[in-house]
Protein backbone atom coordinates (compact mmCIF):
# COMPACT_ATOMS: atom_id res chain seq x y z
CA UNK A 1 0.00 0.00 0.00
CA UNK A 2 3.05 2.47 1.13
CA UNK A 3 4.67 1.81 -2.42
CA UNK A 4 1.30 2.61 -4.02
CA UNK A 5 1.44 5.56 -2.70
CA UNK A 6 4.78 6.79 -3.00
CA UNK A 7 4.34 5.67 -6.86
CA UNK A 8 1.60 7.79 -7.01
CA UNK A 9 2.74 10.56 -5.08
CA UNK A 10 5.92 10.79 -7.44
CA UNK A 11 3.46 10.72 -10.90
CA UNK A 12 1.63 13.85 -9.19
CA UNK A 13 4.60 15.49 -8.60
CA UNK A 14 5.15 14.85 -12.08
CA UNK A 15 2.58 16.29 -13.70
CA UNK A 16 2.80 18.88 -10.76
CA UNK A 17 6.04 20.26 -12.68
CA UNK A 18 4.27 19.62 -16.12
CA UNK A 19 1.43 22.29 -15.02
CA UNK A 20 4.17 24.46 -13.86
CA UNK A 21 6.13 24.24 -16.72
CA UNK A 22 2.60 24.40 -19.22
CA UNK A 23 1.16 27.84 -17.06
CA UNK A 24 5.32 29.39 -17.21
CA UNK A 25 5.30 29.11 -21.07
CA UNK A 26 1.38 30.30 -21.15
CA UNK A 27 2.54 33.34 -18.86
CA UNK A 28 5.27 34.05 -21.34
CA UNK A 29 3.39 33.84 -24.78
CA UNK A 30 0.62 36.40 -22.89
CA UNK A 31 3.58 38.44 -22.69
CA UNK A 32 4.93 37.97 -25.68
CA UNK A 33 1.31 38.86 -26.93
CA UNK A 34 1.54 42.12 -25.35
CA UNK A 35 5.30 42.99 -26.02
CA UNK A 36 3.93 42.34 -30.06
CA UNK A 37 0.80 44.46 -29.49
CA UNK A 38 2.94 47.04 -27.88
CA UNK A 39 5.28 47.23 -31.01
CA UNK A 40 2.24 47.37 -33.46
CA UNK A 41 1.12 50.36 -31.59
CA UNK A 42 3.91 52.27 -31.59
CA UNK A 43 4.66 51.27 -35.15
CA UNK A 44 1.49 52.79 -36.32
CA UNK A 45 1.88 56.15 -34.16
CA UNK A 46 5.39 56.54 -35.70
CA UNK A 47 3.90 55.80 -38.92
CA UNK A 48 0.75 58.45 -38.30
CA UNK A 49 3.62 61.18 -37.00
CA UNK A 50 5.56 60.35 -40.56
CA UNK A 51 2.04 60.60 -42.49
CA UNK A 52 1.37 64.25 -40.84
CA UNK A 53 5.50 65.00 -41.40
CA UNK A 54 4.60 64.00 -45.27
CA UNK A 55 1.64 65.98 -45.38
CA UNK A 56 2.27 69.42 -44.27
CA UNK A 57 4.87 69.29 -46.93
CA UNK A 58 2.42 67.75 -49.52
CA UNK A 59 1.08 65.10 -50.59
CA UNK A 60 -1.14 64.19 -53.80
CA UNK A 61 -4.11 62.06 -54.24
CA UNK A 62 -2.06 58.28 -54.65
CA UNK A 63 0.58 59.21 -52.19
CA UNK A 64 -2.62 59.74 -49.94
CA UNK A 65 -4.13 57.13 -50.65
CA UNK A 66 -1.10 54.59 -50.30
CA UNK A 67 -0.52 55.46 -47.11
CA UNK A 68 -3.67 55.86 -45.73
CA UNK A 69 -4.32 51.98 -47.16
CA UNK A 70 -0.95 50.67 -45.79
CA UNK A 71 -2.77 52.74 -41.85
CA UNK A 72 -6.21 50.79 -42.37
CA UNK A 73 -3.96 47.72 -42.54
CA UNK A 74 -2.14 48.76 -39.70
CA UNK A 75 -5.60 49.06 -37.98
CA UNK A 76 -6.85 45.82 -38.91
CA UNK A 77 -3.71 43.97 -37.92
CA UNK A 78 -3.94 45.63 -34.28
CA UNK A 79 -8.06 44.76 -33.86
CA UNK A 80 -7.22 41.14 -34.80
CA UNK A 81 -4.59 41.26 -32.41
CA UNK A 82 -6.61 43.03 -29.98
CA UNK A 83 -8.77 39.83 -30.63
CA UNK A 84 -6.35 37.09 -29.50
CA UNK A 85 -5.60 38.37 -26.42
CA UNK A 86 -8.89 36.44 -25.02
CA UNK A 87 -6.79 33.54 -26.05
CA UNK A 88 -3.75 34.24 -24.32
CA UNK A 89 -5.50 35.18 -21.01
CA UNK A 90 -7.83 31.93 -21.27
CA UNK A 91 -4.54 29.52 -21.85
CA UNK A 92 -3.26 31.73 -18.78
CA UNK A 93 -5.80 30.59 -16.88
CA UNK A 94 -6.61 27.15 -18.10
CA UNK A 95 -2.57 26.56 -17.23
CA UNK A 96 -3.82 27.79 -13.25
CA UNK A 97 -6.47 26.14 -12.65
CA UNK A 98 -4.46 22.56 -14.16
CA UNK A 99 -1.58 23.54 -11.79
CA UNK A 100 -3.93 24.33 -8.67
CA UNK A 101 -5.38 21.41 -9.12
CA UNK A 102 -2.12 19.49 -9.51
CA UNK A 103 -1.21 20.89 -6.71
CA UNK A 104 -4.11 19.59 -4.44
CA UNK A 105 -3.92 16.52 -5.88
CA UNK A 106 0.22 15.99 -4.48
CA UNK A 107 -0.85 17.11 -1.21
CA UNK A 108 -3.28 14.76 -0.70
CA UNK A 109 -1.50 12.16 -1.38
CA UNK A 110 1.14 13.84 1.04
CA UNK A 111 -1.33 13.84 3.60
CA UNK A 112 -2.72 10.30 2.73
CA UNK A 113 1.00 9.29 3.26
CA UNK A 114 1.43 11.07 6.44
CA UNK A 115 -1.48 9.84 8.29
CA UNK A 116 -0.73 6.25 7.16
CA UNK A 117 2.74 7.11 8.79
CA UNK A 118 1.30 7.88 11.92
CA UNK A 119 -1.01 5.62 12.00
CA UNK A 120 1.85 3.19 12.12
CA UNK A 121 4.04 4.99 14.25
CA UNK A 122 1.12 5.01 16.82
CA UNK A 123 0.57 1.12 16.07
CA UNK A 124 4.24 0.67 16.77
CA UNK A 125 3.86 2.63 20.11
CA UNK A 126 1.44 0.95 21.32
CA UNK A 127 3.26 -2.69 20.89
CA UNK A 128 6.08 -1.48 22.55
CA UNK A 129 4.03 -0.24 25.49
CA UNK A 130 1.78 -3.25 25.56
CA UNK A 131 5.43 -5.09 25.79
CA UNK A 132 6.54 -2.74 28.30
CA UNK A 133 3.33 -3.67 30.82
CA UNK A 134 3.39 -7.22 30.21
CA UNK A 135 7.33 -7.01 31.06
CA UNK A 136 6.29 -4.32 34.14
CA UNK A 137 3.81 -7.17 35.16
CA UNK A 138 6.09 -10.24 35.02
CA UNK A 139 8.63 -8.26 36.79
CA UNK A 140 6.67 -7.12 39.64
CA UNK A 141 5.03 -10.78 39.73
CA UNK A 142 8.61 -12.13 40.16
CA UNK A 143 9.26 -9.81 42.43
CA UNK A 144 6.73 -10.40 44.44
CA UNK A 145 7.19 -14.08 44.51
CA UNK A 146 10.75 -14.11 45.23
Amino acid sequence: MENALEFLLEQAKERENQAALALGQARSELDGYYQQLEQIEKYRLDYCHQLVDRGQNGLNASQYAHLNRFLTTLDETLSKQKQAESHFKDQVANCEQNWFDSRKNRRSYEWLIEKKQNEKQRAQNQREQKQMDEFSTLQFNRHRFN
